[in-house]
């Protein structure tokens, strides 16, 4: 006979009721999008202003609040492509081999006399021994430094090349070392991105590498793609040098282990500093605006103990001499060291406003970029036209799912307004689900939703179809509906199963708009099935139980 047990209906409706309330916030987005940022702000540390009570008084607590992510084409926000100049990585991994490769020479002065660092290319470190007769043991005594490498491609090879020619010896990175180095370095960066624009506060943002040395940015929301560029285009790395001189000269000729910076602050004014820093900007674990002792705005900063205990060290051996605080090749500060610094703590100052602070501040806290970018893309797109693409595809769905109601009522009758019903909690499920995974909704996204509800009748029309089969064989309607399903029932699984192949191929292989169709097409299938298959089923039940016919029409 033609029975649901009570547990399996109970489960039908749970789940249809938790889809609609779950998709409930969509409906009043602004206000359910207001109370999540102000539950935000107060989870990050916010004070609790009555702007911020009134914004919490906007939804329910006791109902969801997850919303479905608007995605760049629907809410406007800023679109970056960049391009990570690798080149930067190798000049700074050679700068830090210098301090060993000197240290290594040293112990065979005897062999190769004095030795000198000479200018080199980027990616090149040269060094000139005096006497060309200890060759072989210069070569020697910088190969003892080579360490294996760490990546699944770089087995059994080591990460460095070291090549004497004459009285000049060159170390450069290992062809395996550089593919290691590109891939830490393309890794480090999309994480770095990710916490910037994560501590900026903004919504569901699309970050990921394209090609061997490129990332895509994409950040819905945001104001303007200059705006995103002064977020995470400056490499904000932050350097500690000692100062060897001043100069009031661009041209000033400094020596090759010696580097020449301007200052932030004074016009006009170099400091010439040691090449390698004493401590670098991966030694903070923190840092906050905040302002210092005559009330103007500064950034702190705290080193791990690592840093902390290098930095001492420094400072204790060193009391009378300046060093310099470098951001991005500009001395922020050079003081002179009054005592020995061992808290692992200090303060930044210059000439900031509280938007500057609080800006750096950011960069540091998330890290220093390990290489400069190129910006080879830009584009904002406002949410003016995110709202048109937003009403274009109210428009589209709408259209759909009347045209689809329509041919149903027309061609099915009762049993087609129950697929209409069906069709609409069909709907409210996709969009539960979208908010309760934190999925992002894309102008694809949207055609893929049209698209499920021209599918989502499908399996209907095979039940229908075969109850009308049935009902000129089977005795009597109840039959004839038990039959239906059961029969229709391979037919409609294999059908909707290479669908959702196709949808974890795209999403899979796809990138972007690609998978944000993916992802729809993909949970609409999961619900098409699910509403045809239990819930018309459920409604035709009720309806049966209901009315007891002797005849029906589908």
């Amino acid at each position: 006979m033609l029975q649901i047990a009570l547990w399996k209906r109970l489960g039908i409706i749970l789940v249809c009721l938790a889809g609609l309330a779950l998709a409930l916030p969509n409906v009043f987005y602004t206000r359910a999008e207001r109370h999540n940022d102000a539950v935000t702000a107060i989870e990050r540390g916010a004070i609790a202003t009555p702007e911020i009570e009134a914004d919490l008084a906007q939804w329910p607590e006791i109902l969801p609040s997850s919303l479905v992510n608007l995605g760049l084409d629907l809410r406007g926000g800023a679109h970056l492509l960049a391009e990570v100049q690798l080149g930067d990585v190798y000049a700074a991994r050679l700068d830090g081999y210098w301090p060993e490769v000197r240290d290594a020479l040293r112990e065979v002065r005897d062999q190769i006399g004095t030795i000198r660092r000479q200018d080199s290319p980027a990616d090149e470190l040269r060094v000139r021994f005096s006497e060309p007769g200890g060759a072989q043991a210069a070569a020697d005594a910088v190969r003892a430094l080579a360490q294996p490498i760490v990546s699944l491609t770089g087995v059994g090879q080591s990460d460095i090349d070291v090549e004497v020619a004459g009285d000049i010896l060159t170390v450069t990175l290992s062809d395996a070392e550089r593919t290691a180095t590109d891939d830490r370095t393309m890794q480090q960066s999309l994480e770095i991105i990710r916490r910037r624009v994560d501590e900026a506060g903004t919504r569901e943002p699309t970050i990921q590498r394209q090609g061997a040395d490129r990332i895509l940015i994409q950040v819905p929301g945001i104001g303007s793609a200059q705006e995103l560029k002064e977020l995470i285009g400056t490499t904000a790395r932050l350097t500690f040098h000692p100062v060897v001189s001043r100069s009031g000269s661009a041209e000033t000729t400094v020596d090759a282990d010696q580097l020449l910076h301007p200052s932030m602050d004074e016009a006009g004014a170099y400091y010439i500093l040691e090449r390698t820093p004493v401590v670098t900007g991966d030694d903070l674990v923190d840092s906050q605006p905040a302002f210092d002792q005559n009330g103007l705005p500064a950034v702190t900063f705290r080193f791990n103990p690592s840093g902390a205990r290098a930095f001492g060290e420094f400072t204790a051996n060193n009391v009378g001499a300046p060093f310099a605080i470098v951001l991005d090749e500009e001395v922020v500060t050079a003081p002179v060291i009054r005592q020995a610094i061992t808290g692992g703590s200090g303060q930044i100052t210059g000439n900031f406003d509280v938007a500057e602070a609080n800006r750096l501040s950011i960069l540091l806290r998330a890290g220093a970029l390990p290489a400069e970018m190129t910006f080879l893309e830009e584009r904002t797109i406002g949410p003016e036209l995110g709202q048109d693409s937003i009403d274009a595809g109210q428009v589209a769905s709408l259209v759909a799912m009347a045209a689809v109601v329509v041919f149903m009522v027309a061609a099915y009758g009762l049993f087609g307004v129950f697929a209409t019903v069906a069709l609409g909690i069909n709907v409210a499920l996709i969009f539960g689900i979208l908010s309760l995974i934190g999925g992002t909704l894309t102008l694809p996204g949207i055609a893929g939703i049209v698209l499920t509800i021209g599918m989502a009748v499908d399996a209907n029309v095979l039940v229908f179809e075969r109850i009308r089969e049935e009902l000129r064989t089977a005795k009597g309607p109840a039959r004839a509906i038990e039959l239906g399903y059961e029969r229709a029932l391979s037919a409609i699984v294999d059908a909707n199963i290479t669908t959702f192949i196709i949808a974890t191929i795209l999403f899979t292989l796809g990138s972007g708009p690609v998978r944000g169709f993916a992802v729809t097409l993909g949970i609409g299938i999961l619900t098409s099935v699910f509403t045809a298959i239990f819930v018309t089923r459920l409604l035709i039940i009720l309806w049966f139980e209901r009315r007891r016919p002797k005849q029906i029409e589908v």
